[in-house]
């Protein structure tokens, strides 16, 4: 059996199908089982609640672990994992992110969480992925209505990356033994930055996209205005100044070297989720 989390995400949406594609037993946990559609087992969990966390992991070999709190700290983490060791689980693919490797790693939640991981008792994979190629998506409106697209990375270039990779390097790191201690840092094939991947998308969709500089302070403030915790926008301002400056311009092979093939460049995913971007 294995258990996800972050079902309805970026990632955790397209673990939980390739999964349930392949025929694994698959285990899902939701706070809100009802929104779920899926044909997998759902279970109630929360991870503030111990209880429905060892209800949801017995007779789990393998979770992968995505927690997003709303403030920066490894509390879920920590339960979870102590809940996983209590009832025997084997092994946890735990989604991280490229900033864990950043300047001031020391200050990075991504890295609090990696660091709960590891010092766990169970066997660990960790992914680190770059840029969602995904994130676009959540300007689709705009873009369809020929709106600009904020733009807050300005001359930074990232490994932007196909969530549909992410999810297949885990589902590999969890049905497989191969991968066990490895932390595989997960880019896409080329660099890019967000103005070339307005570039590229004004190619798919055959018309102009627009896009407009947004400063660090405005996005800080609209954050804030969101009712995002103060703690949790701070540490994303310092991941969005390192990407900008260049911090995070990486490609690597992680992705070849556990799925056999190149990750999937930003094009073809334009290309597929051409029908959500098209006005």
């Amino acid at each position: 059996m294995i258990l996800i989390t972050g079902a309805t995400g970026n990632i955790g949406t397209h673990v939980l199908s390739q999964l349930t594609g392949a025929g694994a037993p698959v285990r899902v946990m939701a706070r809100n089982p009802a929104k779920l559609r899926t044909t997998a087992e759902v279970v109630q969990g929360d991870f503030e609640d111990p209880a429905s966390l060892t209800r949801a992991l017995a007779g789990v070999r393998a979770a992968f672990l995505v927690t997003t709190p709303q403030k920066p700290i490894a509390d879920h983490d920590v339960a979870f994992v102590e809940a996983a060791e209590g009832a025997g689980v084997q092994r946890i693919v735990k989604l991280s992110a490229i900033t864990a490797a950043g300047v001031q790693a020391d200050s990075s939640w991504h890295l609090l969480t990696e660091q709960v991981v590891r010092a766990s008792g169970l066997d660990w994979t960790i992914l680190k992925p770059s840029s969602f190629a995904s994130n676009l998506l959540q300007f689709a409106d705009m873009i369809r209505a020929g709106e600009p697209v904020p733009d807050w990375n300005g001359p930074g270039a990232l490994g932007v990356i196909d969530p549909r990779d992410v999810a297949a390097v885990a589902v590999k790191a969890l049905t497989t033994e191969d991968h066990i201690g490895q932390s595989y840092t997960l880019t896409g094939p080329e660099l890019l930055t967000f103005g070339e991947q307005i570039r590229i998308l004004e190619r798919v969709l055959g018309r102009p996209v627009r896009s407009v500089d947004v400063p660090l302070d405005t996005v800080r403030d609209m954050m804030i205005g969101n009712g995002m915790d103060p703690a949790a926008v701070e540490m994303s301002l310092i991941g969005m100044r390192q990407a900008i400056a260049g911090d995070y311009a990486i490609v690597t092979g992680d992705v070849a070297k556990v799925l056999g093939r190149a990750p999937t460049g930003f094009a073809t995913w334009a290309e597929d989720h051409r029908a959500a971007l098209a006005g």
